[in-house]
């Protein structure tokens, strides 16, 4: 009888623990998971604390620049809690993003070299005017640029880290560095040399060293970059996900006055974001062939093309390496746009006739520009409105 009891006693011992596994891994299925929190405006930042707080959420970050909080919410349950609060406007996927670049191979330090990408858009028959993009401010979100890299460091004047702000904004993937080098290694005896080989660059790093990243550290990069008066920045990073926190983002970039330039995407197929957004610059990648790359994202949102097929440039450390992609192409543009800017604006000041350039009259002169490759004069889906000329666009 006793061991009958005892048996008895360990089953349901048993049913109980296997009771409160079952909760736990349904719990930790309960879609848990990271939100971006948009609260209507007019709340001051205590009480948006409180309403997370009290939904059982725990702050990431904040997001001013939206009007919202990155956060992580335990469950399902708490995500349905907020959105039923009368203080919030929505809440987003905090989605994860991708850096846009192949990866080829990789070198040691070279006698310097036009790169065919510099050379096929002009932008050395700009430099002998004196106009070398000195002093233009251009951000790079992105993993970051290399601290140590003979080729960028003059022209680095300083940077932040989105993921972790305890942390440098070194360069661990190597990827921001190519981007980097690509709109301004310098014009010395080694290496490479940039489109605005002067630039002022800024390091705005928001993807880890396996090249990805959260939705949330860009925004925060992104108004970084307006309050420390960035005139161009670059984002060859992009996602499938149309995320109305992402758009709010680069319409307040746009809005600031900075030129945003953006990588179309290297699935072949539609434009990702935020390049698919009209505030944006989206670039598609074109060969030595002036034929656009297989891999590149086309259609009705790209607006220009640019080299983006096995291009050399500056990579993490002080090495130097061969990338393929439309991050390659959209610092062409970026590196162009800040020739353009230290340029009079002259006939292209219409929006407002202010005598300074706004980002559509930048881009209006890029696009009337660029070199025709599609065929007809004009638009057309795979190369926008044609493959960017720095040099014609800064006469």
């Amino acid at each position: 009888m006793k061991k009958f009891i005892l048996g008895a006693i360990t089953l349901a011992a048993i049913f109980v623990l296997a009771l409160f596994v079952v909760q736990a891994v349904a719990q930790a299925n309960d879609g848990g998971s990271r939100k971006i929190v948009v609260f209507q405006t007019g709340l001051n930042d205590a009480a948006k604390d409180e309403i997370i707080a009290r939904a059982g959420g725990a702050k990431l970050k904040n997001l001013d620049l939206i009007g919202a909080r990155a956060v992580w919410l335990p469950s399902k349950a708490a995500v349905e809690k907020l959105k039923t609060h009368s203080a919030v406007l929505r809440i987003d996927e905090d989605v994860e993003v991708f850096a846009l670049g192949r990866f080829e191979k990789s070198f040691t330090t070279l006698a310097q070299v036009l790169p065919w990408g510099i050379d096929r858009i002009d932008a050395e028959l700009v430099w002998p005017s004196g106009n070398t993009a000195d002093p233009i401010k251009v951000g790079i979100i992105d993993t970051g640029i290399s601290n140590t890299h003979p080729d960028l460091l003059a022209n680095v004047k300083g940077g932040v880290n989105t993921i972790n702000s305890r942390k440098k904004w070194n360069d661990d993937n190597g990827h921001g560095s190519h981007v980097a080098g690509i709109v301004a290694a310098l014009n010395n005896t080694v290496g490479v040399v940039g489109a605005g080989p002067l630039a002022d660059l800024y390091a705005i790093k928001v993807l880890n060293a396996a090249g990805s990243g959260y939705l949330s550290d860009v925004i925060e990069g992104i108004e970084w970059a307006i309050t420390k008066n960035m005139q161009v920045i670059n984002m060859s990073l992009g996602t499938t996900s149309d995320i109305q926190s992402f758009h709010d983002a680069v319409t307040a970039a746009k809005t600031a006055g900075i030129v945003v330039v953006a990588a179309a995407g290297n699935s072949g197929g539609s434009v990702i974001f935020p390049a698919a957004y009209p505030e944006a610059i989206a670039v598609s990648a074109t060969g030595e062939n002036n034929v656009i790359a297989s891999w590149s994202s086309r259609g009705p949102a790209v607006d220009l093309a640019a080299p983006g097929v096995s291009i050399y440039s500056t990579y993490k450390g002080t090495s130097y390496a061969t990338l393929s992609g439309t991050s390659m192409a959209a610092p062409h543009v970026v590196g162009s746009a800040a020739l353009v800017l230290n340029t009079p604006v002259g006939a292209y000041d219409v929006n407002p006739a202010n005598g300074k350039w706004d980002p559509d009259e930048v881009q209006t002169k890029l696009q009337a520009t660029a070199t025709n490759l599609g065929g007809d004069t004009g638009f057309d889906n795979l190369y926008g409105w044609g493959l960017v000329n720095a040099y014609a666009a800064t006469q």
